[in-house]
């Protein structure tokens, strides 16, 4: 009899203990991690082509120098803003990240405007590659971007859903993690005047 009983009351907790959500939690974790990984290699792809954006425009346009050193700048800035994966749940590094892409973004915005003014830019084989390739990668931020955001709903979602919430409460102790957001101003339709 006690036998039995013990055996019930291995088969209950092993039950209990296999739908508690302790490596469904670390697994949704590091999907988010992963999906971070994958925003910071697109953003240091776009880092690695502005470069060679930069002085393909240099040599059509030298005396455009302030619009150029602003994309520059700009890369210069994104490059000393870090992030690691335990700054995912910290609302001011996200947001410090977020306003330093943004003026990245604002300058390439310029920059491209610049371009044009020079139609022989315009119609150079390797500008038009590398503005392929600059195109290209801000599509590819932003499919990473929304795959992060959505892996982090999956996983805010699963630490607060029951009974995972009582194992991450109780055992692993994971916080919310941010999503990537809208740069400010990014409601507001842009003005286009001819």
């Amino acid at each position: 009899m006690k036998q039995f009983f013990l055996l019930v009351l291995v088969g209950l907790v092993s039950v209990v203990l296999s739908g508690c959500g302790y490596n469904t939690l670390q697994t949704k974790e590091e999907v988010v991690f992963k999906a971070w990984g994958d925003i910071e290699s697109t953003l240091q792809r776009r880092s690695d082509l502005i470069p060679n954006l930069v002085e393909t425009v240099k040599g059509y346009a030298a005396h455009e120098k302030e619009t150029l050193q602003a994309v520059v700048d700009a890369r210069s800035k994104v490059g000393t803003v870090q992030l690691s994966a335990q700054d995912l749940s910290n609302p001011a590094a996200m947001q410090q990240l977020q306003a330093a892409q943004g003026q990245l973004s604002s300058a390439l915005s310029k920059l491209l405007l610049v371009v044009e003014r020079y139609p022989d830019l315009k119609a150079n084989q390797n500008f038009l590659d590398l503005q392929n390739q600059l195109e290209g990668t801000e599509n590819r931020i932003n499919v990473a971007r929304q795959r992060y955001n959505t892996a982090v709903s999956d996983f805010n979602g699963a630490i607060r859903r029951f009974p995972a919430n009582l194992t991450n409460k109780f055992l692993l102790h994971l916080e919310r993690k941010e999503y990537f957001k809208a740069e400010e101003g990014a409601k507001t339709l842009p003005k286009v005047s001819f």
